[in-house]
Parts: structure tokens; sequence; C-alpha cells
């Protein structure tokens, strides 16, 4: 004759079959947390190319008075870059905002740019300086070293 209630195999059983659940959840939570860090990361990174984007879209992309003498920066820093070619080889840590203010809060990220010309038929191929009426930006995004995004536009000299 059997008495109400569960044999210690049942609930033993039952004990593992629960366990399994709170441990699959508790590493499915983790694995989501990486994720929305990593998503972080790539929105804060896109928000920094922006910021250069914005920045340097209203420049010319040759100096106004040198015109093409000089490829690169003419002016002794940030604040003077009047053109586009001022921002070659820039590299920016903390990064900058689009009012050339350094953005202290992203201050693990850094911003390198990098102006070139480019064929007018073949915008993958680099040109000499001042050869092509197009440039290729491209900033590239690092976190800790690491790179975590670039993006890359043409501007026409005219």
């Amino acid at each position: 004759m059997r008495k109400g209630g569960f044999s210690l195999i049942e609930v033993l059983i039952a004990i593992l079959l629960v366990g399994l659940a709170i441990v699959s959840l508790v590493a499915a939570n983790s694995a989501f947390t990486k994720a929305n860090g990593a998503g972080v990361d790539l929105s804060t990174a896109e928000f920094l190319i922006e910021q250069i984007r914005e920045l340097t879209a209203q420049l010319s992309v040759v100096d106004p008075q040198s015109t093409t003498a000089t490829f690169g920066p003419e002016e002794a820093g940030l604040a003077g870059y009047d053109d586009l070619d001022d921002f070659d080889g820039a590299n920016f840590s903390p990064p900058i905002s689009s009012d050339r203010v350094a953005l202290n809060a992203f201050a693990g990220f850094r911003q390198r740019i990098t102006v070139e010309n480019v064929s007018p038929s073949n915008f993958e191929q680099v040109v000499a300086d001042h050869s092509s009426p197009f440039v290729r930006v491209t900033v590239k995004i690092f976190l800790n070293s690491k790179e975590i995004s670039s993006a890359s536009w043409i501007r026409a000299r005219y």
C-alpha cells in the first residue's frame, strides 16, 4: 500500500531539473549582458563617426588660402583646421565632437581620420595628393586599441 507523496527519486529529479533551469537562465543573462555591451560600444562608435562627418561637412576640400599647395594640416592645431585635408592622419583621444570639443566621457575611444585622393573612375584606387577632384574620408573608431567601427565617404572639390 502506497501513501501519498513523492519518492526520494522523484524529488531528486525535480531538484535537478529546477537547478538546470536556473543555470540556463543565468548563462543566458550573461550572454545577453555581453551582447548589450557590444551593442553600446558599436552605437558609441557610430556616434563618434558622425561627429567627424558633421565637423568636416562644411569644410572646403582644399585650403582656402593655399589651395592645392599643401596636403595635410597647414595650421598648428585642431582649432585652426579650415579644410578637409588638414584632418589627414589625425588621431583624437579622447575623441572630439562636431564642435571640436574633447568628449572626455568617451576617454577609452579614439578617432583616427584618413583623407586620401581617389581616382574619379574608381573610388577604391588611391592617387597622388591633389591629382583628383575627389577625396575619400575614412574614420576608424578604436576602443582600447581594438577597432570597433569604420566608415568612409567621398567628397568632391567642387
